[in-house]
């Protein structure tokens, strides 16, 4: 079969499309024939070898890549219980340390990974929605702010700020929301109860002059620190969506990073919430596999509104 790898890190040049051994199921775990994979920065970064600097991943020669699927279950290891062969599903591949990712043919997970695919949703949106979805929730559960409390989202047209602004609505939570103006619109619509742009000048300042004394908590997509920071008010609460984004916990405000972890059961209630179309999954665009290296190159550009998947 096809795999996408990296044996040396670098630009996206350097991702490969190789010919590898179909991987088997060990116990507890499934193959996923994958129909649609999500390209997002963890995938450029891991094939810059930033996270092999930073300590995050144990050497090896060759790196998967590609952390989303969407899919349909090939085969099934011992003791799996709940998926069958031939049933559609969604998974999060959350190790680092594997030399096959989601950019790939085929890929073998843990059954506890795999939730059952949104019945009427087409495999390359629900392919959206593992790891930035659960990276949302994730993050709102660490924040752990109660109905009625404000939130601000920064990033929030982004693939991680948009399923939370979606998500905190549902929760009850006021959202502000950090976004060009042209996405003012859209995220009013998908929950945000005002909007800052992008590029003001003082941030802190334009969320306070919304919400006196600061929001309650922040959720940082976009990777601002101290600069989202200020919009919190003293000892109200902040979570960082990427390793080292994180600032000091100043004025008692309580601060966390999130490490996304694969789950299941919390990505099968996302999936429900897809198939009745409460959960916004944006496409940019799709690509072949053979194309993840352009796929990388227009990530880095930027400027996108939704996800590239890759369709094997």
């Amino acid at each position: 079969m096809r795999a996408v790898v990296v044996r040396r890190f670098g630009g996206p040049e350097v991702l490969e499309l190789v010919e590898v051994p179909v991987p088997e199921p060990g116990p507890g775990q499934a193959r996923v024939r994958v129909a649609a994979a999500g390209v997002n920065p963890v995938d450029a970064v891991t094939r810059a070898g930033v996270l092999a600097e930073a300590g995050l991943m144990a050497p090896r020669e060759t790196v998967g890549i590609g952390w989303d699927v969407a899919g349909t279950v090939e085969r099934l290891g011992p003791g799996v219980a709940g998926f069958a062969v031939g049933d559609a599903v969604i998974g999060l591949r959350d190790r680092l340390d594997v030399p096959l990712g989601g950019y790939a043919d085929a890929l073998v997970l843990d059954a506890a990974a795999l939730a059952p695919a949104p019945p009427g949703v087409p495999a390359v949106e629900a392919a959206t929605l593992p790891l930035n979805g659960l990276t949302a929730l994730q993050s709102l559960d660490l924040l752990d702010l109660p109905a009625g409390a404000t939130l601000l989202v920064t990033g929030a047209a982004g693939a991680v700020g948009g399923f939370a602004v979606q998500l905190a609505a549902r929760r009850g939570l006021r959202v502000v929301a950090q976004a060009g103006e042209r996405d003012a619109a859209r995220l009013r619509e998908l929950g945000a109860e005002w909007h800052v742009p992008r590029d003001a000048a003082d941030l802190a300042a334009e969320v306070r002059a919304l919400v006196p004394g600061g929001v309650d908590g922040a959720l940082d997509a976009a990777l601002l620190g101290v600069t989202a920071l200020g919009a919190v008010r003293n000892r109200g609460s902040f979570v960082a969506v990427s390793a080292g984004a994180a600032p000091p916990g100043l004025r008692g405000i309580r601060v966390a990073h999130v490490w996304v972890a694969a789950d299941g059961a919390a990505l099968a209630g996302l999936a429900a919430l897809a198939a009745r179309r409460e959960l916004a999954l944006p496409v940019a665009d799709t690509l072949p596999l053979e194309r993840a290296e352009e796929a990388h190159r227009r990530l880095a550009r930027g400027g996108l509104r939704g996800r590239l998947v890759l369709v094997p």
